[in-house]
């Protein structure tokens, strides 16, 4: 699997988004605004959860179709038992 630069920077941002929350409780932050900002992390490792899936799914299949070796049934449910496990 490559992992591109967009999907790189999607975790940067979080990995910032997490920082602030920290820095947020450091500072002891209003409880409503930290959980608000965990929320919108938690949607953002969500959709990059759903990016990586996807682009890995698309690499599957086209393996699998030069290969032979799984059926696109079996990579769509393994891609759908991924985005599960996530949740």
């Amino acid at each position: 699997m490559e992992y591109t630069d967009q999907m790189k920077n999607r975790v940067k941002r979080i990995e910032g988004q997490l920082r602030g929350i920290l820095k947020m409780m450091d500072e002891n932050k209003d409880c409503k605004e930290v959980i608000t900002q965990l929320s919108a992390t938690r949607s953002a490792i969500d959709r990059t959860i759903g990016v990586i899936v996807s682009s890995n799914l698309v690499d599957c299949v086209q393996k699998a179709e030069t290969q032979g070796e799984k059926s696109m049934e079996e990579l769509v449910k393994e891609a759908v038992n991924l985005l599960v496990k996530s949740r």
